[in-house]
């Protein structure tokens, strides 16, 4: 999953000669409304596999971000792409430490998302903004090449090279914008996430009320 603006970035800031015989690997890859993938297969690298926690276009096995490790090994990919991911990653923490950990030595990681400003879009679920700043911190065992926010709509992008002496953040301590709390936090736990669920359920029967009152306000006003 990839916007207009996400895909512009990483045509902008991937070349041949960094992808041509690589292994790459798309983390979230399904494709609901646009994709690097294309432009990346057409610069030839040796194997480009595309995972997600569920079949679609894109996917090419299912595997969700806290299992890479697990299931790839350690420095096994050349290049990692997660496009409007992280976002929807509870444990983000954990995904990060497994995007950093598939990594090769010397490899790329690519990654879009969303910050503070966007609404609320769960496929299926939707916990986190990040910041340029934020993306900064946690990337700060990297090298970063290229960050840049997204011009259209809130969001941020980064491409971040794993150096050879890679030593990986410790980020126990931080504590990043929540929109299922509206505040920052170090973690969501399950009651915060079905306290935000039936309030959200709640507002939606709300507004259904009010639509049905408002469609039988117009049919009384109607028949006047």
């Amino acid at each position: 999953m990839c916007d207009t603006a996400g895909i512009i970035f990483g045509v902008k800031n991937f070349s041949k000669e960094e992808i041509e015989g690589k292994r790459i690997i798309e983390v979230g890859s399904f494709d609901e409304n646009g994709s690097l993938r294309p432009f990346i297969e057409s610069l030839n690298p040796r194997e480009y596999i595309g995972i997600d926690i569920k079949e679609g276009p894109g996917v090419d096995m299912i595997c969700s971000v806290e299992e890479m490790v697990e299931k790839f090994g350690r420095e096994s990919f050349d290049i990692i792409i997660s496009t409007e991911l992280l976002e929807h990653v509870r444990d983000y923490k954990r995904g990060i430490a497994n995007i950093k950990n598939i990594c090769k030595l010397g490899g790329t990681v690519f990654i879009t998302t969303r910050s503070y400003g966007f609404l609320y879009h769960g496929f299926p679920s939707d916990y986190w903004r990040f910041e340029a700043s934020d993306l900064e911190y946690i990337f700060s065992d990297c090298l970063i090449e290229k960050i840049e926010k997204d011009k259209y709509s809130p969001g941020v992008f980064i491409k971040v090279r794993k150096p050879k002496d890679f030593k990986e953040n410790d980020l126990a301590s931080l504590e990043l914008y929540s929109i299922i709390l509206d505040k920052r936090t170090k973690e969501i736990k399950p009651k915060d996430i079905n306290i935000f669920q039936k309030r959200k359920n709640r507002n939606q029967r709300v507004k259904k009320i009010i639509n049905d009152i408002g469609k039988l306000f117009y049919r009384i006003v109607e028949r006047f």
